[in-house]
């Protein structure tokens, strides 16, 4: 993944926005001189904004460590990140060193807020910190709510840290259950309270769960207006807010123009599809501005994913699914004669979209991936099969039999394995030989957490029986376990695989850190396509995809009459 660094000079910008806007002029695209005159003007002032907050961080570096990471908390809540990696960087390698030259005084030398914040940034940004920092905590339940109960800021990072947690470290759960306990009864007294927003926003959507785009940053208006010094943050971020808007606005035209090109899109059973589905997920994983052409090109898969997936539910019959997945197990159109035009179609689509994709990443990096990209379609479609015949027979497999094939039938595997390729570094020998002899423990988690939160989901909203989830046949072979347990269970599996994910951001492993983050950005993106109402990004999510749907409706049907389209 691509990421400004501390040395780049404001020109880079510029020449990233003069290239967007040479290829609009040259495809006649429809955003005006105004449009682009006041994004000159964002870039540039961007550009300033930036040198200035950097000041600030390194100043902060040497004279108040723990004040700086107090601004990296905030920069990465409000979602600019990606302008100060080097400098983030370097305040957690000596905030690290700090604590790892003399634990105990660093324990007894800061609050409890300034300790879980330290734990939370530190694992965060892949730096091991054991657990055994909170011993300290007095952990009767009597005595640490009367020390701690009233302490918010302090309870509120504490709970935030405790999501960082790795397998085995139970008494580091328990910490979080007893603060959530106790953050809920704060918010019971206190529900008038500024902060009540806050401790409900926060026991909702902790923020290592989060995308920070979609989450709500008024609470955060208290630290710009006590800290004089990081008032330019709260205005860099609202310039980037409108770089990012108008990249998405730009991207999702290229995306359907993209679309609407397609014979396949002229199909009847597809004429419905929204190409903005596809690219909501990239949207989302690729954080960075500057991922603008990864964006796009990961729509493309991720929206065959989407229309296989509705030949496999909806459109076909078994006989014709086999046919089907035997044509992507060849890689042939020969011998499909028999399928109706809409799938010969979706096959045609999928072997240029591969073979396209294939030739770009040969052509950037010199390795030909197009085996390891038909590996991972051979295998969701050979999923998908075994599912369609599980849905249409009725039949219940083992609990552990519908896994191992539901979180490949997912196909997050395909959409990872593209966006591991599109990676500007981390293609290697070794990490190609490993996405294709079996996908890395990484990819398993994402896929788990998709397959059970949309069961889990699923089964809330269900009203007719079974509908052949993991619960369902989990519960066929428990007889005597009630819903609600097999409800808690799965929480429970998901949360496990978070611990997975967690471990994974600390394990030394052949993947770069920029793989990692797009894996993690994949499993927070899952709560917010899968529409869980208790989740308070939602709203944000749901604004940014409507001013992204009218963007796309308005502005590819005025390019589309520019050039006679209509």
């Amino acid at each position: 993944m691509l990421i400004f660094s501390s040395s780049y000079k404001p020109l880079h910008k510029l020449n990233i926005h003069q290239s967007f806007k040479a290829n609009a002029e040259a495809k006649s695209s429809c955003f005006t001189q105004s449009m682009i005159s006041c994004m000159d003007a964002n870039y540039f002032k961007q550009a300033l904004m930036v040198k200035e907050a950097k000041h600030v961080y390194k100043k902060l570096i040497c004279e108040d460590p723990m004040e700086c990471l107090q601004m990296t908390d905030i920069i990465q809540r409000i979602g600019i990140e990606h302008h100060f990696e080097e400098e983030i960087e370097a305040a957690l390698q000596k905030q690290h060193l700090m604590l790892s030259s003399d634990l105990s005084d660093f324990v007894n030398s800061h609050q409890l807020y300034e300790i879980a914040l330290t734990f939370r940034l530190l694992r965060q940004g892949g730096h091991h910190v054991s657990a055994d920092l909170f011993e300290f905590l007095n952990f009767d339940k009597r005595k640490f709510k009367e020390k701690y109960g009233e302490d918010v800021k302090g309870l509120i990072a504490l709970y935030e840290a405790s999501q960082l947690s790795i397998e085995g470290e139970d008494r580091l759960d328990n910490t979080g259950y007893l603060v959530c306990e106790l953050l809920r009864e704060w918010l019971s007294r206190h529900q008038d309270s500024g902060e009540a927003t806050s401790v409900a926003n926060t026991l909702q959507d902790p923020f290592h769960y989060g995308l920070s785009r979609f989450m709500d940053r008024r609470v955060l208006l208290r630290d710009f207006k006590a800290k004089n010094e990081w008032t330019c943050l709260e205005e860099l971020a609202q310039i980037n807010s409108c770089i990012i808007t108008f990249m998405n606005q730009n991207e999702i035209i290229e995306v359907s123009k993209w679309w609407r090109g397609l014979r396949l899109a002229k199909e009847m059973e597809f004429a419905g599809y929204q190409p903005l589905t596809g690219y909501m997920w990239p949207m989302a994983c690729y954080t960075d501005p500057h991922l603008s052409n990864e964006r796009i090109e990961i729509t493309k898969p991720i929206s065959l994913i989407y229309i296989i997936d509705d030949i496999f539910d909806v459109y076909g019959t078994l006989d014709q699914l086999a046919l089907f997945t035997d044509a992507v197990n060849r890689w042939e159109l020969a011998g499909t004669e028999q399928l109706p035009d809409f799938m010969k179609s979706c096959l045609s689509t999928l072997y240029n979209i591969t073979n396209d994709f294939a030739e770009m990443i040969y052509e950037k990096h010199g390795f030909n991936p197009i085996d390891t990209l038909k590996k991972s379609w051979v295998q969701f479609l050979n999923a998908c099969l075994v599912s369609a015949h599980w849905l249409k027979s009725s039949h219940l497999p083992k609990a552990e039999e519908y896994l191992n094939n539901e979180i490949v039938s997912t196909g997050v595997h395909v959409m990872l394995i593209h966006a591991f390729f599109l990676l500007d570094h981390g293609i290697t020998k070794e990490t190609v030989a490993i996405m294709e002899d079996n996908f890395p423990n990484i990819i398993y988690s994402v896929a788990k957490i998709l397959r059970h939160s949309d069961d889990l989901e699923g089964a809330k909203n269900e009203q007719n029986g079974l509908d052949g989830s993991y619960l369902d046949c989990y519960m066929n072979e428990h007889q005597d376990i009630s819903a609600e347990d097999v409800h808690r269970h799965v929480a429970h599996l998901i949360l496990d695989e978070w611990k997975c994910l967690n471990r994974e951001i600390l394990t030394p492993n052949p993947f770069p850190s920029s793989f990692t983050k797009i894996c993690l950005n994949a499993a927070r993106m899952v709560p917010l396509m899968y529409h869980y109402h208790s989740n308070p990004s939602l709203s944000n999510f749901q604004k940014d995809v409507k001013s992204l749907v009218n963007v796309g409706a308005e502005n590819v049907k005025y390019l589309y009459v520019l050039k006679g389209g209509y």
